[in-house]
């Protein structure tokens, strides 16, 4: 079998495809690779010249059909046990099919494979303040081979038996998302599924000419942003209109305020959104099961942007004003030293992140013991329960519960007890910073704010639970996913009369997937509803409530 089939799907761009071809060719038949030019504008003979210069393979469609569709023949047309997906505005960077084929290699058990994707602006460029990010698709995790999210389409390798077993791609996904929807079966249908960024595999991300102008740039940014809107109502976690409005605001600000004509691209990528979120108001699907929050919880592209800067404004406040330090010196002497049970479920591509936060937590003047397990096929909170049965909580003052994809601050443990017995909180957990993935907004961070009381604590990333809640709430119900759980702790701190409340002043970030990237969302969702038929709960639209807003200890 051909070792690679690289397809390049194109339409009507001559100049962009022969830059991609000429640095493309040589690598292909210095390993024996297979070229496709997919040509979804049809038929065109100098688009087929201009292939057959290059040895690579023409495949015309009959009429245009879109992205998906173009590579969805070059997986057909071609016979590669890795497929090799390009854009034809790309420039391979030296040694980029070799490093993508040896870690297909050398990684047998990993499906999808992607690399450096750089951009590369070649011609009159807008002035930029440098801090929004590039207006194309870009990709940059570093110098080392790690795990990434998704690969895009630039530069993304997948292996023909996945490409077979999860099916073509949707050719009803355009201008955005279109190679994430796919990935996202793959998770479903293959539980743990990697996406590996190869380090070595770099491609550069071109425009050239009168498309590096801003009104180009926006013009597209305008359409991926009406796309991306539609990829999360299709998912069922697209933000209000009021949030989408929210950031358009904030990017029109960010614009204004850093005379940065180069941020109209997230201008038009916000308004895109905005104008889908419109259009979608006036068919808009039944409300959803009234124990999830309805919203996104997914931060990325140039909304995580925004929110980056905000996370720094209100750290840079809270440096400046001292808070953080007169925080720190109270937490060193009060309360007393506390037994802190730690418990979590440790996957091995989050190894480096779930070590960090064990350093940290282990800093801690209290006593912490810390305890993980991999999840072998279990859901969370089955391995949870396996590990309170081992490391009974009795005698502990605190539990929490820590998932391995959490960022936490310094000094977090010692800050985070000290509030929450300053405030008498019996559930508690950090609150998410700006740029975390968070599906309640109830839990994000409040500005100047030290606690926010709720009547609702979350699942995770970070919960905790005091002495008194053990008898009442472990060890958890025999759940897998343990959706809706958190909704019936709630309705029962209610009924004892427990605290709950977000601790604003150790804010964490949550860097995990978008819900559901793991397992199957239906399936979350038919265990909650079982779970909770026979059991009280806080609705939706309780649990988003803010009680009391703490702005002093």
């Amino acid at each position: 079998m051909t070792p690679a089939s690289i397809v390049i799907p194109t339409r009507e761009r001559l100049d962009y495809l022969a830059v991609a071809l000429a640095s493309i060719a040589p690598a292909a038949a210095a390993v024996g690779a297979e070229v496709l030019v997919v040509d979804d504008a049809g038929a065109s003979p100098p688009a087929s010249a201009l292939a057959a210069r290059f040895g690579a393979r023409y495949e015309p469609h009959g009429s245009p059909s879109g992205l998906n569709a173009a590579r969805n023949t070059g997986v057909e047309r071609s016979t590669g046990e890795l497929v090799v997906f390009v854009d034809d505005d790309v420039r391979a960077g030296p040694g980029w099919l070799a490093a993508l084929i040896d870690a297909a290699r050398e990684n047998p058990r990993v499906e999808v494979f992607t690399g450096p994707i750089r951009a590369s602006l070649e011609g009159p460029v807008a002035r930029s303040c440098g801090r929004e990010a590039p207006p194309i698709t870009t990709l940059d995790l570093g110098p080392a081979d790690t795990d990434a999210p998704y690969a895009w389409g630039a530069n993304m390798a997948i292996r023909r038996g996945a490409l077979q077993r999860v099916g073509p791609f949707d050719v009803s996904v355009e201008h955005g998302a279109d190679e994430q929807e796919w990935q996202e079966r793959l998770r479903e249908q293959t539980p743990g599924a990697r996406v590996l960024y190869v380090a070595r595999a770099a491609v550069e991300h071109r425009r050239s000419g009168a498309d590096t102008r801003i009104r180009a740039l926006s013009r597209t940014a305008h359409a991926r942003g009406e796309a991306a809107r539609r990829h999360d109502a299709r998912r069922g976690v697209a933000p209000s209109i009021a949030r989408e409005l929210l950031t358009l605001a904030g990017c029109v600000g960010h614009v204004v305020r850093r005379r940065c004509p180069a941020g109209m691209t997230m201008v038009a990528h916000s308004a895109g959104r905005l104008r889908q979120a419109v259009k979608e108001r006036r068919h808009r699907p039944p409300p959803a099961e009234d124990f999830l929050s309805g919203q996104s919880g997914t931060v990325g592209g140039l909304d995580s942007i925004r929110r980056r800067v905000a996370d720094r404004a209100v750290g840079a406040w809270e440096l400046a004003s001292g808070r953080r330090l007169r925080l720190s010196v109270a937490a060193r002497s009060s309360p007393p030293r506390r037994r802190v049970l730690v418990l979590g479920v440790e996957r091995a591509e989050n190894h480096a992140l779930a070590q960090a936060a064990r350093i940290e937590l282990s800093s801690s003047r209290h006593h912490v013991e810390m305890h993980t397990c991999p999840p072998q096929g279990r859901g969370k909170f089955e391995s949870l329960n396996l590990l309170l049965a081992e490391h009974p909580p009795g005698d502990f003052d605190w539990m929490l519960v820590v998932d391995d994809d959490v960022e936490l601050p310094h000094g977090f443990l010692d800050r985070f007890v000290f509030l929450c017995e300053r405030f008498s909180l019996l559930l508690a957990q950090p609150a998410h910073r700006l740029d975390s993935h968070a599906a309640w907004t109830v839990t994000r961070r409040r500005a100047a704010s030290v606690v926010h009381e709720t009547g609702f604590v979350e699942i995770g990333p970070v919960t905790a639970f005091a002495r008194a809640t053990f008898a009442d709430l472990l060890p958890f119900p025999p759940l897998r996913m343990g959706w809706g759980l958190d909704m019936h702790w709630a309705a029962v701190a209610r009924e004892h009369g427990w605290r709950c409340g977000v601790i604003d002043a150790v804010a964490i970030r949550h860097r995990a997937a978008p819900a559901a990237a793991s397992y199957p969302r239906a399936e979350a969702i038919a265990e909650a509803r079982a779970f909770l038929a026979e059991r009280p709960y806080l609705s939706a639209s309780e649990a988003q409530r803010v009680l009391t807003i703490h702005r002093r200890w």
